[in-house]
């Protein structure tokens, strides 16, 4: 969670006179167009400025070059090589990729954890590439706009927080629409041709689609959109684009390039998981390194980190505790802010007061309102201040089953508590490592000691483009995980 003040408009609406009929370039076929090039690289232009300030771009120069390096190659060899290209790598552990309009790419570091070489990341920036080659980004932008759609950023895993956010809502939302079946075979032959004309292994792109379709299927049945969510995968979509590799394998039998090594050394060490910078989670304790605060939520409860706030909900109920920062105008007392959010956000004091956790001054109360998809709720919410900075931590639960939860609340919310210097400078990311292994090694030996739990045996192997039940060799290069 970045806690610091986010910034986010609405972008600026565009208005359509006429449709006009234009030839796609990426398909030559006629079509309608719903906006022109200049629109779609000023919508990209602005929408840019949201994802690097709600997202960030991750800290690595060398990293960065290299992915645009690589973007740049593919886009000179596509139908639109004149668009103003950006290739772009954000701090997000979130395995996904995605494009906006006019020619705006995006790689999370999530994403690079689980590729395997230089032809796999061809592979999805030529996808990313298509999308917007082929004007599917500028349409998807299209429908969310006329139908006035937005995701309000931080309420991603939990829709029915959004009255608490504080946030407008975001063109960034178009990030989190899925494209149709259509268009995502489209995008990948894209991919293929473009990775094929600069002279990457085509087989890229099966490579990574057969990976992310094995996160796929070990994925939590809750968690922020990755590019599984975005990208919808059909069972038969690796076998569909087989025939357009050996097609394209045919045209140019000396594209073969795939760069396993080169690709490796480029991301060995990037963080993996969450950045400690934006707050990390060990166990069920959240703590921030920078602003220097912990909070202890319930064990096994599934936690989700984003940079407006951060969500934990009960597995299999409608109950949720949430840590976000609120803004205290100059002068204001906590009870005043307390009671104004609250009050803003459609919520009734049923009790409250002022009192202190852990040293810190706070206000506690207990209140009442609706949320969407929710109904009827309680709420147990703590406004804190702690280095002049304000929190809130709020229990949401329905009404009904409310005082079941509220001791549940209280104890999360008591467990907020400053951090040392020293406790704080303890905190350190965990990081991706290159291992060879040695003979009997097993993903579940190399998982527990080498990443002492932070990564199990079936995702270690996903990493490294294998299925749990196909062993490491001796003599192998792997990606492994060393916990922080």
């Amino acid at each position: 969670m970045n806690m610091k003040k986010t910034i986010v408009g609405t972008l600026a609406a565009f208005t359509l006179s006429v449709l006009a009929c234009a030839t796609n370039p990426a398909t030559g076929e006629r079509e309608f167009s719903l906006m022109s090039e200049s629109q779609e690289i000023a919508i990209g232009q602005q929408s840019d400025q949201q994802v690097r300030q709600e997202m960030g771009v991750y800290d690595d120069e060398g990293l960065q070059e290299y992915v645009s390096t690589l973007g740049q190659r593919l886009a000179a060899v596509s139908e639109r090589p004149n668009l103003p290209w950006h290739f772009t790598v954000v701090d997000s552990p979130v395995v996904n990729a995605f494009a906006l309009p006019g020619g705006y790419i995006y790689l999370t570091r999530g994403i690079l954890a689980y590729l395997n070489s230089e032809a796999e990341v061809a592979g999805v920036l030529g996808h990313e590439i298509g999308h917007v080659t082929a004007r599917h980004s500028a349409s998807q932008y299209s429908r969310a706009t006329g139908a006035q759609l937005g995701l309000i950023l931080g309420s991603i895993f939990v829709p029915a927080a959004r009255p608490l956010s504080g946030l407008a809502e975001s063109a960034l939302g178009l990030l989190f629409l899925r494209y149709g079946r259509d268009d995502e075979l489209q995008a990948d032959e894209l991919g293929i041709r473009y990775s094929t004309r600069s002279g990457w292994d085509p087989s890229g792109v099966a490579g990574m689609l057969s990976t992310l379709d094995r996160i796929g299927a070990q994925s939590e049945e809750e968690r922020i959109p990755n590019w599984l969510s975005t990208h919808p995968a059909p069972a038969d979509r690796v076998q569909r684009v087989q025939s357009a590799i050996q097609t394209a394998r045919a045209e140019a039998p000396d594209s073969r390039t795939v760069n396993r090594d080169v690709f490796l050394q480029r991301i060995d060490g990037i963080v993996y998981g969450d950045n400690p910078d934006q707050g990390i989670l060990r166990g069920s304790r959240f703590l921030h390194a920078v602003l220097r605060f912990s909070l202890d939520f319930p064990t096994g409860w599934s936690v989700r980190n984003s940079p407006a706030q951060v969500v934990a909900k009960r597995p299999g109920a409608d109950v949720y505790l949430l840590l976000q920062p609120a803004e205290q105008a100059q002068g204001q007392s906590l009870e005043d802010l307390a009671l104004s959010d609250m009050r803003e956000a459609g919520f009734q004091s049923v009790s409250s007061g002022r009192t202190t956790i852990n040293g810190l001054d706070a206000f506690v109360g207990t209140y009442q309102g609706s949320m969407e998809n929710l109904g009827r709720v309680g709420l147990r919410a703590a406004h804190v201040l702690h280095d002049r900075n304000v929190y809130m931590l709020a229990g949401i639960a329905p009404e009904a089953g409310f005082g079941e939860e509220e001791n549940v609340f209280n104890t999360s919310i008591r467990s907020f508590r400053p951090l040392t210097a020293a406790e704080a400078a303890d905190i350190r990311p965990n990081l991706i490592d290159l291992y060879t292994t040695r003979t009997g090694d097993t993903w579940e030996s190399i998982a527990e000691r080498m990443s002492k739990g932070v990564v199990d045996p079936a995702t270690l192997a996903i990493m490294n483009g294998r299925s749990i039940s196909v062993q490491p060799t001796s003599g192998e290069r792997l990606k492994v995980v060393i916990a922080g």
